[in-house]
Order: C-alpha cells, then structure tokens, then sequence
C-alpha cells in the first residue's frame, strides 16, 4: 500500500511538472481567445488550470499536505495567469484601437489610472507569493497600463500630430517621463519654458544667430567597439581630406579636423559631404552596402535585372535600421534608443544629446559634415530616405529613417543663421571671410 501511494504521488507530480511546462508559455506568449459568445478575451491556460484544480481537489490519489501543497500552487498559478491574461487584453485593445478614435482626455484618464497604481504598490509591502509573473505585486499591470498609453500617444500622433505635441508637452515630464513618448522632436524639455521672442544678431547687428543650448553638458562613456570605430574614422578623414590631421584625442581631435577642412579657402558645401560620404561608405566596406540595397532596401542588382529595379523598401527596414544604428553609430552622436518617426510609424531614432553638436557647438559643422551627407549616403548609397532633424536647444537629434527631407531652406524646423557660441563663425570672421558656412 505504501509503494503504491509514493507510485501515485509521484505520478501526480509528474502531471504538475507537465502542467507546469504547458501552462507558462501561453501565460507568456498572451495567447488570446474569444468566447462563444463573443464576450471579453481570456487565456485558455486559466480555464485549464481551473479544470486541473477542481479535479485535484476531488482527487483520492493526493492526500494530505502534498495535495493541499498541490492546489495551492495551482491556484497561485491560476491567478498569475489571469493577470497575464488581463494585461494582455489591456494591451491588445489599445494596439487595435483605431487612431481617430484616441483623445487626448483620454490619455490623461491613463496618467490617473497609472498614478492610482503607483499608489496603491507603494502602499503594499513586497511578497515572494508569486511563481513568474512578478516579484512586486501591481507590475505587470502598471507596465501594462504605461503600454496603453505609448499606444493611445501613438494613434494621437498618427491622427493629429500638432494635439499630440500639445498633450505631450502637457505632460511631460511632470506625469510622462520624456523617454516614455513615442517622439520628442517638437516636444520641448520645459513645458513652462517661454520661447524667446527677442532676436539675437551677430556683431554686424543685421545677421540672424541661433541661441546656444543651455542644458548641462552630458559625460560619454565611449566602449571599447566606440574607439576603435572613432579611430577608423578619423583615419579615413584624414585620407579624404588630403591629410587633415588632428594631435587631440577622441572626438575633440574629429572635430578639429573637420573644422580645419571646412574653414579651408575655397571651401564648397559640396566638398564636404562628398568627403563625409566617402568616409561612410570606407566604415561600411565594400560588403555592407550591396548587401543592405537588396536586403533591406530591395534594389535587384543590375547583373540580375538589365537596370537595377528598386522593389523596395521593404517595411521592416525603417525599423531594423533604427535598432542596429545605436550601436554603431555611438561613437558619433552618443547614446541613442529607438522611437517613432513624426507620423507614427516605427523606423525613429533620437539622440539623447549629440556628442558632435556638444562638443562642436558648430552649426555649420552639424549641417554639411553630419545631416546633408548621412541623408544623402543612406538615399543613394542603401536606398533608404533618412531625415535628421537636430534640436539646436537641447541638443537632441531625431533620425527618421524611410521619411524623406526636406531641404533646410525649405524645412520650417530647421533654423537659419549661426549659433551664438560657434568658434568656427568667430574664425571666420577674424579671417575677414564672408562665407555662409551653416545654412
């Protein structure tokens, strides 16, 4: 009889081990069903448990503390996967919402809810009482809540994009975190901020300049990968600018050497971005970019079609690009994440505080050595449109990658004349030049 009972026991174990390994991935993949009669959405796994549950409370084969151990890890089970099956469907709603449909009341009703969460976890003490779920209780919930809202933000963007500036602005970053907006690019870091209306001149009184940023310079932490990319680039500058050359180190010594080349007489716009897009297309080597025109932005080589057809983009493209360039692109611009482009759709990038615009203060420098050649490069040389849209007052810059640009003379966003600090204006006016080097 005690053989049988252990038999048993084991046997029931086994059966928990097994429920166990079936139950967890739908609670984590969010499988969705809907009722026969078309009421709310629930995960099958929670139905299942509670058919497992009942059947083991009536069980003869578990006995005594092992069964009542059994139901109620179960029933733990049972709950979590609820909550799962309840965040999912909170999510899943706002993810099919139609975007006419979103209001910005609505996404101040979310702020509410959100901070009523934050509340009542702040109030309640932390429990080891779960399985897999979370190991604070109200989590997954707010997290699910905050998804809500990127979304609703999103659909609002997509449908109005001037209301989505005005409730953003609104929000952020007393109630929104800055970094939780699906798109920064004309949402300002001060919401009490003024915008200044006087007019600030150069020292002839009549030409425009731009007002530097004032917020605290950011630290750079460059990787390993960041140094060994930044000294691949400079060399390559260095060979395309004839042998421009710099004794700094880093990105101060980057700078002076494009600034020595742009200041050069006779220097032409055009010069620069052809030496800006050589330099790329030298860090991409020969094999990136053949590989990226067919992949990412579906162009059918010549060898295979007499004229080389674009088939492309393709709809993926826009966002890989956004998720890879961080990367690589760090030892450049620094730290930089993912976001939406200004219609809604994936395919952004913002960063955080550019390292070549801190460190340069040159609008010139930011204009015909970074934004005009990386649009241009990306256009011609992968097939891809890029517009990138520096925000001279935070020092932020939003690359959209699939958006086409305007040209600054024609961008309503980007501002004419120099900015106030800018050493490379004050050089040339001490060498008496005339040139419009940053419009």
């Amino acid at each position: 009889m005690e053989t049988r009972k252990r038999k048993n026991d084991l046997l029931t174990l086994l059966l928990m081990v097994m429920v166990a390994s079936a139950l967890v991935p739908v609670g984590e993949s969010f499988l969705l069903v809907r009722r026969p009669d078309g009421s709310k959405r629930q995960i099958i796994g929670v139905k299942q448990t509670q058919q497992i549950l009942s059947a083991l409370q009536s069980s003869s084969s578990s006995t005594g503390s092992f069964k009542e151990a059994t139901v109620e890890w179960l029933s733990r089970l049972g709950r979590e996967l609820k909550q799962v099956s309840d965040c999912a469907s909170i999510v899943a709603s706002a993810v099919m919402l139609k975007p006419d449909k979103v209001k910005a009341e609505d996404i101040v009703t979310l702020c509410d809810a959100i901070d009523d969460l934050e509340n009542e976890k702040g109030k309640t003490q932390q429990t080891d009482d779960v399985l897999f779920v979370s190991q604070e209780p109200l989590d997954l919930r707010i997290r699910a809540m905050k998804s809500k809202r990127y979304e609703y933000l999103v659909k609002l963007m997509q449908s109005n994009y001037d209301a989505y500036v005005a409730t953003a602005s609104f929000l952020s970053p007393s109630r929104i975190a800055r970094r939780e907006l699906p798109n920064i690019q004309d949402v300002p870091v001060d919401k009490n901020s003024i915008p200044s209306t006087t007019i600030i001149t150069a020292e002839d009184g009549k030409t425009p300049l731009v007002a530097d940023c004032e917020l605290e310079d950011m630290k750079y932490k460059d990787s390993l990968l960041d140094k060994i990319l930044l000294s691949i680039f400079r060399n390559l500058v260095t060979k395309n600018t004839g042998g421009v050359t710099s004794d700094k180190p880093g990105i101060e010594g980057l700078l002076e050497q494009g600034r020595t080349f742009m200041l050069q007489p006779n220097q032409t716009p055009e010069a620069q971005h052809e030496m800006v897009y050589k330099t790329l297309g030298g860090l991409m080597t020969p094999a990136l970019p053949p590989f990226y025109r067919i992949f990412m932005s579906g162009i059918v080589p010549k060898s295979i079609d007499g004229e080389g057809k674009q088939l492309g983009p393709w709809f993926y493209a826009p966002f890989l690009t956004s998720f890879v360039t961080p990367t690589f692109f760090g030892f450049l611009v620094g730290p930089s994440y993912p976001n939406r482009r200004k219609d809604g759709q994936l395919g952004g990038l913002v960063v955080e505080k550019c390292k070549f615009l801190q460190e340069s203060g040159c609008k010139g420098l930011c204009l015909h050595q970074c934004k005009l050649p990386a649009q241009q490069f990306f256009q011609e040389e992968l097939g891809l449109p890029l517009t990138v849209s520096p925000n001279f007052v935070t020092q932020e810059c939003q690359w959209s990658f699939g958006e086409t640009p305007l040209p600054p003379n024609e961008d309503p966003a980007f501002p004419k004349g120099c900015l106030v600090g800018c050493e490379s204006r004050k050089a040339m006016a001490a060498s008496g030049s005339k040139a419009d080097i940053c419009n």
